[in-house]
């Protein structure tokens, strides 16, 4: 895979102490600040001040710009204007929305901090060392790995249709998506078929080779120290 697709959705410094921590740290750390904001209870204000202040110090250190955050943490919205709808319906409507909104927005900022400072290659890596169900890994890292070829077989089947001057106007003209995406299934079936024989040849063994290995250091420590203490203080106390 070029070193254009794995880094893929990094944004930010990436030399910055965040980017260069260890993957296994900032899988901690961010899913830490997720389960402590969703702990918290309804009047618990303080603690998702705590948390949001924790990710904006990961985002300044990271040089994450605001657009990025705001970009890709739009696909919350769907899930607050869907709790929004019973806000009449319920005793405590606005409180429990506004919870429920406040533990929603710091989930995904803690994932979009992740996907952004992280790439996914090494998010797997860490998933792995952290003994994830490796079924799971291998999936996701295939996945990862041949959606770009899929992505461009699609893009050749649309320019062979436009070269042969297909334009739908109507759905009875949509017929011929029906014959590329069982053509492009078949494709993809064989490639899978024939890329898993390649690996049994080369001594597969179920796991992804790396030529690097990860090496939790005392900056991972000190990261992870620094955003539990404060929280977990914090959450305890109120």
């Amino acid at each position: 895979m070029s070193a254009t697709h794995l880094q893929i959705g990094v944004a930010g410094d990436l030399q910055s102490p965040i980017h260069r921590l260890d993957p296994r740290a900032k899988l901690i750390g961010l899913l830490g600040i997720t389960i402590v904001a969703v702990s918290a209870p309804l009047q618990a204000w303080p603690v998702f001040v705590a948390c949001a202040a924790a990710q904006l110090t990961v985002a300044v250190v990271a040089k994450v710009p605001a657009r990025t955050l705001l970009s890709r943490g739009r696909v919350v919205l769907p899930l607050l204007l869907f709790v929004a709808l019973f806000v009449p319906f319920s005793e405590h409507g606005p409180e429990t929305f506004a919870t429920t909104g406040a533990k929603a927005v710091l989930g995904t900022t803690s994932a979009v901090l992740l996907g952004a400072t992280t790439s996914f290659p090494d998010v797997l890596h860490g998933l792995e060392r952290l003994k994830a169900p490796k079924l799971l890994v291998l999936i996701a890292a295939f996945m990862y790995r041949y959606l770009f070829t899929i992505i461009d077989e699609v893009q050749r089947m649309r320019a062979a249709l436009a070269a042969r001057g297909y334009a739908p106007r109507h759905a009875l003209q949509a017929q011929a998506i029906g014959r590329v995406a069982t053509a492009l299934f078949l494709r993809t079936y064989e490639r899978a078929e024939r890329v898993h024989l390649a690996m049994l040849a080369r001594g597969w063994r179920q796991t992804m080779p790396r030529l690097d290995t990860l090496a939790f250091t005392r900056t991972d420590t000190l990261f992870l120290a620094a955003l539990a203490a404060p929280l977990l203080a914090i959450r305890v106390l109120i």
